[in-house]
């Protein structure tokens, strides 16, 4: 089994599997008179393959516990797939880089502070959603259809 420390979440090694999203550090602009602030742009959705559309979704999750143990990770390999807790609820991600192939030695494990959304692109694989706590409500924005997920098995266990 693989054992990895789920290291704070930062944009810059994050990188290497989509983005982070977080309005406290992005630019922003006014808008509606100036009573609303606008985070433009925080994350790039990816649509690939046949013909589809974008899909917003909330997910509610229930609190994993720790150590989380993991069987699989999973990719999107058509379209990206953003997660944004609505409550600052903290949730653990796991990542490895798109490819056919997953490495062992290239799977991080990163824990968000309850403000920050993650943006996973297309192929990246990805461990199933682990919220924290408490139960999360998530917004979520991915690509419709079935054809849009592979699975591969992989023993992961990950501390905070």
């Amino acid at each position: 089994m693989l054992e990895l420390k789920a290291q704070k979440l930062t944009p810059e090694a994050f990188a290497p599997f989509g983005e982070v999203i977080d309005a406290r550090v992005s630019e922003s602009f006014p808008i509606n008179g100036g009573r609303t602030q606008r985070h433009h742009d925080l994350a790039r959705v990816e649509i690939l393959g046949a013909p589809s559309r974008p899909l917003i979704s909330v997910f509610v999750s229930q609190p994993v516990t720790l150590p989380l143990e993991l069987e699989l990770l999973e990719r999107h390999p058509l379209g990206s797939q953003a997660f944004m807790p609505l409550h600052e609820e903290r949730f653990v991600v796991v990542v490895a880089p798109p490819g056919d192939d997953i490495d062992p030695d290239e799977i991080r494990a990163f824990v968000t502070d309850g403000r920050q959304g993650v943006n996973y692109r297309a192929g990246t694989w990805h461990a199933i959603h682990s919220v924290l706590e408490r139960e999360g409500e998530f917004l979520v924005v991915d690509r419709a259809g079935a054809d849009n997920l592979d699975e591969r098995p992989m023993a992961i266990r990950v501390v905070v």
